[in-house]
């Protein structure tokens, strides 16, 4: 993890159901950029963490959320640190080509929220946190980039999992 001047970091979960297994050749393309792609984010400006699962790369052999979704889960300096990575780097590559490999999500596949500078979030939390977006809608709880709130507005919930 990154040392940051910031008090509070943006965590992000985004899942994505693959259409075929991962050792399927028709995902390799994706599975081909994954080392590429993590070692970008891990270089990327504002960046601070990524799940990855124990003595592997990534975060691809953890299934959380179902036995053929995958999970990526981060931790940013800022909002606009991951929408830089996310749509201005070769992850946008993976973006533009994700209908080859995932499923299209009918309810919310992503939800970003506030945490506290250290605070690490939990698979657990963050799929509590994606819950929360598809059961009750944006908020500074659960938001998207779209519905974005900033740290301040998201302070008693930032107090709420320090005092945890």
């Amino acid at each position: 993890m990154t040392a940051s001047a910031y008090a509070a970091h943006l965590a992000q979960l985004n899942v994505a159901t693959l259409r075929h297994p991962l050792d399927d050749p028709r995902i390799a393309p994706f599975v081909e950029m994954l080392d590429s792609v993590n070692t970008a984010a891990d270089g990327a400006p504002g960046f601070v963490w990524r799940l990855v699962a124990e003595g592997a790369a990534d975060a691809t052999a953890l299934r959380p959320a179902g036995e053929h979704v995958i999970v990526n889960l981060t931790v940013w300096e800022t909002q606009e640190a991951l929408w830089g990575f996310t749509y201005r780097s070769e992850h946008l590559e993976v973006m533009r080509r994700r209908r080859e490999w995932f499923e299209r999500h009918i309810e919310a596949h992503l939800v970003l929220w506030w945490v506290p500078a250290g605070h690490l979030p939990t698979v657990d939390e963050a799929l509590e946190r994606l819950a929360d977006l598809r059961a009750h809608g944006p908020s500074a709880r659960a938001f998207t980039f779209a519905s974005s709130c900033s740290a301040a507005e998201a302070a008693d919930h930032l107090q709420a999992v320090t005092r945890k």
